[in-house]
């Protein structure tokens, strides 16, 4: 399993009215973490040629996250098979290393040539195991 990591540190507003982060902001993190490990480690052609739709997003939420926590966002594939993979993202404060939130969602591969959902091959496997 090959992992992908970012960081980002938590700003004024991705903050909610209890002035911890909004859970509309872990879920666009989520989607974020996800979209750059797919840019970081797909070539050229494949990304001209495929991209992924959401279609099973769940969360769960441990810990808050307040204004200036430095957080490190894991994502790896867990499993793909035919058109489809699962996620995994975790969010932790980097500091002290506590699990904030984490996620699984399902994605199916598209391709781009005719919008259909597209077997994932064996070298977009390999890109990310």
């Amino acid at each position: 399993m090959q992992t992908f990591e970012i960081y980002i540190i938590v700003t004024q507003d991705d903050l909610d009215n209890l002035n911890h982060v909004n859970n509309v902001r872990y879920v666009q993190w989520v989607q974020d973490v996800a979209e750059e490990h797919w840019h970081t480690k797909a070539t050229e052609k494949i990304l001209s040629d495929y991209f992924w739709i959401l279609l099973k997003h769940t969360i769960e939420y441990k810990n808050p996250a307040v204004l200036g926590d430095v957080l490190k966002l894991k994502t790896y594939i867990k499993e793909s098979g035919g058109v489809t993979c699962v996620r995994m993202v975790e969010i932790y404060n980097k500091n002290t290393d506590k699990l904030l939130a984490s996620s699984e969602t399902k994605w199916c591969l598209v391709s781009q040539e005719n919008m259909k959902p597209a077997r994932i091959t064996e070298e977009i496997r390999t890109l990310f195991s």
